[in-house]
């Protein structure tokens, strides 16, 4: 196939840019690009705060496109996102005489995966912290995500994508995932963002943040990151949440570095905040 038509079908489908309240690497961008343009799953992976889960919303608003999101607990199995089937509502309905008890679509939920095939526009689908449930989840999910179908024996339906969605899948690293499963998907690790991209970050929660208390903010900020001892390093939202409390509390910038005020909202463990107090003496 000719070079130049490949370029030219990439750059007609490759359309999110990022978005006005979402910060995006140009690296993070093209691999949303590329899992659109494959239309193949995009693996995202990074530590807590790293804007993970912020990434869908923003591929969303970019695109005008619904977002579904299936969050996942370590309770959560694949049947779960396709449908359920609610039995006991039916043996209920059959013994106090409910209406239509044969037929047995009334009690076929679609799960979020089945609500994302259902839809007649191409929806943005979020499968949130996919590393939360047990080894065999993935897996269990193959099929599904290959086929963008499913079968409900109950009443013998196929359920197909009407528009196959764009599926982002989060992962905080807590376990590996199945080779199978990695192959089938585009992968992208979110780095930390260093202080330049950070602060850019901040500008866009808060553009009107003064330039010393911001400076000064994501010095303290970094510098804490860069302690060892530190169990739970702070993350982004962590920043955002303590720079909104500096400016609400009128705190004056020369105390930020020294003594970090209101602490408590970068910091969740006492025996960080015990290592903190030993590193400001």
């Amino acid at each position: 196939m000719d070079a130049n038509v490949n370029k030219n079908t990439f750059a007609a489908k490759a359309s999110f840019r990022g978005s006005a309240d979402y910060v995006a690497a140009p690296e993070l961008i093209n691999s949303v690009n590329i899992a659109m343009t494959l239309q193949k799953p995009l693996l995202i992976k990074g530590e807590p705060g790293t804007g993970k889960t912020m990434l869908a919303q923003s591929i969303a608003t970019a695109l005008d496109r619904e977002l579904i999101i299936w969050s996942i607990k370590s309770t959560t199995k694949a049947q779960d996102g396709l449908y359920g089937y609610d039995v006991v509502q039916r043996l209920y309905d059959s013994q106090f005489g409910g209406q239509g008890v044969d037929d047995i679509a009334k009690y076929i939920k679609l799960g979020r995966l089945g609500e994302a095939f259902s839809r007649e526009e191409q929806i943005i689908l979020l499968i949130d912290e996919i590393d939360k449930a047990d080894l065999e989840f993935p897996n269990d999910l193959l099929w599904e995500l290959d086929q963008m179908e499913f079968y409900i024996p109950e009443t013998k339906e196929t359920v197909r994508a009407k528009t196959r969605p764009v599926v982002i899948i989060t992962s905080n690293a807590e376990k590996e995932l199945p080779d199978a499963f990695l192959r089938r998907c585009v992968f992208h690790y979110i780095e930390f963002p260093d202080q330049t991209l950070m602060e850019e970050i901040v500008r866009v929660h808060f553009p009107n943040v003064e330039d010393r208390l911001l400076n000064q903010a994501i010095k303290a900020f970094y510098r804490l990151r860069g302690i060892h001892a530190i169990q739970k390093k702070p993350s982004t939202s962590e920043l955002l949440d303590w720079i909104q409390a500096l400016t609400l509390g009128g705190i004056d910038v020369s105390k930020i570095a020294r003594e970090l005020p209101f602490a408590g909202v970068l910091l969740k463990k006492n025996e960080d905040l015990a290592v903190m107090q030993t590193q400001l003496r």
